[in-house]
């Protein structure tokens, strides 16, 4: 691509919907930012103690390791914008409760995390549908710089939200903070009930819940870049947890502050971030995703190391603004490695177990951290957690994150649903397919490494019992052989191929030296008997569909 024509960092926003979105999102994270100053400081009011304090962030962020996947496969399967809606009017209800149990002075600190609870419920079905939708809004061409918009949005907000909200809780209270919450939820459920998305050009019909559950972990379990950034997002965030649960503490053990000095150090974390973000899109010009990656967790262990061992208020804030940087480096980076190796059928589910790892991450780190430093000290909980994010950072030279710009993963649309002289339905099945080809003894190795790739695209892509077998009686013929559950299933199946998937088969075909294409057989499984089970003789058949 042309210099000139490259995205910019804001290029993403002269798409209307987007930028309608985001600034309304930024809205709602200015409130949430406030809501979680409020629930962070009252815990050290009424449960001073380090693992209480903690679990606010555990508490908001365990929901998402749990719900995610429920929430990815409904973000896949049903209208992204009737779930984003749902869980920003279900947030917003949330708040309204918590604002007047604070304002009643009722909360106690289980009563307290219920409700951060609940609200991490709401984030955890809204955040793969915003995810997933950035990809229909945008080019993916704009789409490293739409994520990165994201995570800038969010902490812009992040860079006065905090201030803000520790002054309010200093000056008003934190009813007036949580009500604040409650309010900023407007302006996007007003944008999104306003939002009139294309339909959807839905060919085959929804998957059931637990059916788009399956596929989606399995989709992952069989892709390397995915499992690759799940573990270093992981590991991340373990690490980073410290820094991010522990900031009230680190505010007023570390630095002899209260409530606004805890608000200047979140909102210093915050405009560390918004300045990665900025220089999100240069960097990924002069350096490669893992080194991006790789130097981020290099600065985000540089700012923990500081921030447990300094008492300096300025120090603290600089390494803050380095820590911002880092984590939204790091965390943007991963999340477009994901939306950039991932198929549009598929997007949501994926987001949503990385975030299962992610944020599973930062909820174990939370908890962990807490209980470390009740048992020993701030201090060493943080330089303890030096080690994990440099661990991030080491596991690059063995896990690497995949450069995947250059993946070209639009639906190949080369496959057409064949015509059968059997009558079968969508749920008739199970449906078994061979196909047979024809390989020189010299092409044997090339044809089995090919082969080994095609195992792991078709089981990925919902086939089962994949076999590759060989006859006994004419050495050049193998046949491969995999089953699906039902015909619809044997739909889905073949058109989930990506233009880059066609790539093996490809190799496949050119190894392939029959004088026609390679053979392919269709058949269902029935039963040899129509008497009763106890009185049939026994066995199946496979019925070939012509």
């Amino acid at each position: 691509m042309n210099p000139a024509e490259r995205p910019s960092a804001l290029s993403p926003l002269s798409y209307r919907i987007f930028r309608r979105v985001w600034i309304a999102s930024m809205s709602s994270n200015l409130g949430g930012l406030i809501q979680s100053v409020g629930a962070a400081w009252l815990m050290t009011s009424i449960a001073a103690t380090a693992d209480m304090v903690a679990l606010v962030q555990a508490s908001v962020t365990l929901p998402i390791m749990l719900l995610s996947l429920v929430a990815g496969a409904m973000a896949d399967n049903l209208d992204r914008r009737t779930v984003m809606l749902g869980a920003q009017i279900f947030m917003f209800l949330v708040s309204i409760v918590l604002a007047v149990c604070a304002w009643l002075d009722l909360i106690t600190p289980w009563l307290l995390l219920m409700f951060t609870f609940l609200i991490g419920c709401g984030t955890a079905f809204n955040a793969p549908a915003w995810q997933a939708s950035v990809g229909d809004m945008v080019p993916r061409m704009e789409l490293p710089g739409a994520v990165a918009l994201n995570s800038m949005g969010y902490n812009i907000a992040r860079s006065a939200g905090p201030a803000l909200g520790g002054a309010i809780v200093a000056v008003a209270g934190v009813a007036m903070a949580f009500g604040l919450n409650a309010i900023s939820y407007v302006p996007l459920i007003v944008v999104l009930f306003r939002w009139q998305p294309p339909p959807d050009p839905r060919i085959l019909p929804r998957e059931t819940l637990g059916a788009a559950m399956a596929a989606g972990a399995r989709y992952v379990a069989m892709s390397p870049a995915l499992r690759v950034v799940l573990l270093r997002s992981a590991v991340f965030c373990v690490g980073a947890g410290a820094v991010v649960a522990l900031m009230p503490l680190i505010a007023k053990e570390q630095v002899a502050g209260g409530p606004i000095i805890y608000g200047l150090l979140l909102g210093a974390f915050g405009v560390g971030a918004v300045l990665g973000a900025m220089a999100s899109a240069r960097l990924r010009e002069v350096l490669s995703t893992e080194a991006i990656v790789r130097w981020s967790c290099v600065g985000f262990a540089v700012a923990t190391a500081v921030a447990g061992l300094s008492n300096s208020l300025t120090a603290t804030i600089m390494a803050m603004l380095l820590g911002g940087a880092g984590w939204v480096l790091a965390l943007s980076t991963f999340n477009v490695t994901v939306q950039m190796s991932t198929p549009r059928w598929v997007v949501g589910r994926s987001l949503s177990l990385y975030q299962m790892a992610a944020f599973g991450g930062l909820a174990a780190g939370s908890w962990l951290w807490g209980v470390v430093a009740a048992a020993g000290s701030v201090r060493t909980a943080l330089l303890l957690a030096v080690g994990v994010v440099l661990t991030c950072a080491l596991l690059g030279r063995w896990r690497p994150l995949a450069q995947a710009e250059n993946i070209d993963l639009e639906p190949l649309h080369e496959w057409q649903e064949p015509d059968t002289v059997v009558s079968v339905e969508s749920r008739t099945g199970p449906v078994v397919i061979t196909i047979e080809y024809l390989i020189r003894e010299e092409d044997i190795l090339e044809f089995l490494a090919a082969m080994a790739e095609r195992r792991r695209i078709r089981r990925r892509d919902g086939a089962r019992n994949w076999r590759l077998l060989r006859d006994l009686g004419d050495r050049q013929i193998w046949v491969e052989r995999y089953e699906t559950a039902t015909w619809l299933d044997y739909l889905r199946h073949n058109t989930r191929l990506t233009r880059d998937d066609a790539i093996v088969p490809e190799r496949v075909r050119a190894l392939h030296i029959g004088p026609e294409p390679p053979r392919v057989r269709r058949m269902i499984e029935r039963q040899t008997s129509t008497l009763p089970m106890e009185h049939a003789p026994g066995g199946r058949e496979l019925v070939e569909l012509p």
